[in-house]
């Protein structure tokens, strides 16, 4: 699992060094990550092998020639990049991805594990979205607490 929130500084070459955590989470399918544009946020998202059956198999379940089906695969496999570890467990990002989310060299970035996958931020843009995050999910939480008293309430009548 990709777990906790790693300050990292991009080099001039555009490495980043990859968490310990992080790499020895991604498994035995080959020493590196995929990475590609997110679809649910303006980042970076990765991960290893699971993460890439987990889109697979999404993407097999739609028929040939559905909407959804080619845009994840645009999105996902076409924007995919297979990044290998270097000596010291760095990464290139490739530089399409880096002009996308505004990363250029010496840029300081978020790596944010999120269970079976991280994503790269920009680190300011993290912050920002780490404060919404947040919101969400009190409200979210304290919606869905509200909800079980009353199935339990109801319930118990």
């Amino acid at each position: 699992m990709f777990l906790s929130t790693f300050e990292k500084q991009l080099d001039a070459k555009r490495r980043i060094v990859v968490p310990q955590e992080f790499r020895a989470s991604v498994g035995s399918f080959f020493d590196g990550v995929f990475c590609f544009p997110s679809i649910e946020a303006d980042c970076i998202e990765g991960g290893g092998k699971a993460l890439f059956d987990r889109y697979m198999g999404v993407i097999d379940e739609l028929p040939f020639g559905d909407p959804l089906r080619s845009a994840l695969e645009t999105s996902v496999l076409a924007g995919a990049s297979q990044l290998s570890f270097d000596t010291a467990g760095r990464v290139t990002l490739p530089e399409t991805l880096c002009d996308m989310f505004g990363l250029g060299a010496s840029d300081w970035v978020s790596v944010v594990g999120l269970g079976d996958r991280f994503q790269i931020w920009p680190k300011a843009a993290f912050e920002a979205h780490r404060v919404e995050q947040r919101r969400i999910a009190r409200e979210g939480l304290a919606e869905l607490r509200a909800q079980q008293r009353a199935a339990r309430l109801g319930a118990a009548e």
